[in-house]
């Protein structure tokens, strides 16, 4: 069977906005984020009505909050805290609407993102403004004014059980274990400042991670199974599907590798286009299989981090489900919090999408 055409992004254009009633907004804020402090608190509760600003500091208090959200039937949810903050609210809501929830067969709130968290991958996606200035407080009140220019339909991939914007095994893990690793072991007191968000991150690679590939192999044996779920497809450099269609069960690759990860939007965190072709073909990830040296990384890491670098040694796919089994256990991530070790895990394909807020209007 021939490949099916890729499918363009689809960025719903927001509908006229009802000049007669403002549009009912949450905001759920993580109170344990860095970056949401008092100042950030006290900024919003000016442009938010008290009874639409919500602070979550634990778990319990984030399935109290999504409750409220649904009872009260908000049509728009934003999240402030990261990209761990955003995907906790959105598994709780879509467990509340799904077949065994609370509110079952009610329809899930679109998201909006506050760009309030450390690596801030979702955020770049939906072209979310920064912190300087009043660019958070703007993006609440644009959404409170129904002046939000288009809606983006986002997949995301299901990980034992609970869905994520992308996940992995092998170096991409190994950096945020070692990440975790600086920020508890050495981030503390005058260091923490230093030693947490990106200068975390630039001092496990540093002291930990690179030090430990200097001395141990970064590519392990490895198999790739497309899963059941359908019909997957090898891609080029430009994104498009090369040769015919892989069946369900089909081996994608089997060899020697240092990465096997993959993501339904194109960020990881801090800008980084890990997954280019992501958001080129709804219903599907994108696979992204690693075969080259560190070094080669290093030498080409401006051309990989806008997603402008396709060396032989990096294979890509779409897929909707695939199976990873490496030979030893690898480090894991889950979107961007380290996970421990796995020999074997297997990525699919979340049964519904989510409509997230885009402030640019524009396709990414």
């Amino acid at each position: 069977m021939l490949v099916q055409p890729l499918r363009s992004p689809d960025l719903r254009r927001a509908p006229a906005s009802d000049t007669t009633a403002e549009p009912k907004v949450a905001v759920l804020l993580n109170a344990n984020a860095r970056k949401v402090d008092a100042r950030v608190v006290k900024s919003l509760s000016h442009v938010v009505p008290e009874q639409d600003l919500f602070l979550s500091r634990s778990q319990l208090d984030a399935r109290r909050i999504i409750q409220t959200v649904l009872e009260r039937g908000y049509p728009m949810v934003f999240t402030g805290g990261g990209d761990g903050t955003f995907m906790g609210f959105v598994n709780e809501v879509l467990h509340q609407v799904g077949p065994r929830g609370r509110f079952a067969g009610q329809q899930a709130p679109r998201f909006g993102i506050l760009k309030l968290g450390t690596g801030n991958g979702i955020a770049n996606h939906v072209n979310a403004s920064g912190t300087r200035g009043d660019g958070i407080l703007n993006d609440v009140l644009r959404a409170r004014t129904g002046e939000i220019p288009g809606y983006r339909p986002m997949d995301l991939l299901m990980v034992d059980g609970q869905r994520a914007p992308f996940a992995g095994l092998g170096v991409d893990g190994k950096v945020l274990n070692d990440y975790i690793w600086v920020k508890e072991n050495l981030g503390k007191g005058l260091l923490k400042s230093v030693l947490t968000g990106s200068g975390g991150y630039f001092s496990a690679v540093a002291c930990k991670t690179v030090p430990h590939y200097l001395t141990n192999s970064t590519w392990v044996e490895c198999e790739v199974i497309n899963g059941q779920a359908g019909e997957a497809y090898r891609l080029g450099a430009d994104g498009r599907a090369v040769g015919e269609a892989l069946a369900p069960g089909a081996t994608l690759f089997r060899g020697r590798l240092m990465m096997a990860a993959a993501g339904t939007m194109p960020f990881y965190g801090y800008g980084f286009r890990m997954f280019p072709f992501a958001s080129e073909r709804r219903g599907f990830m994108q696979l992204r299989l690693g075969q080259v040296k560190p070094t080669q990384v290093l030498a080409n890491l401006p051309q990989l981090w806008n997603g402008r670098w396709f060396p032989e040694g990096l294979h890509d796919f779409h897929a909707r489900e695939v199976t990873i089994r490496f030979a030893r256990p690898m480090p894991f991530q889950v979107g961007g919090d380290a996970a421990g070790y796995r020999d074997q895990v297997t990525l699919s394909v979340a049964p519904e999408s989510i409509e997230l807020v885009d402030f640019n209007g524009a396709m990414n």
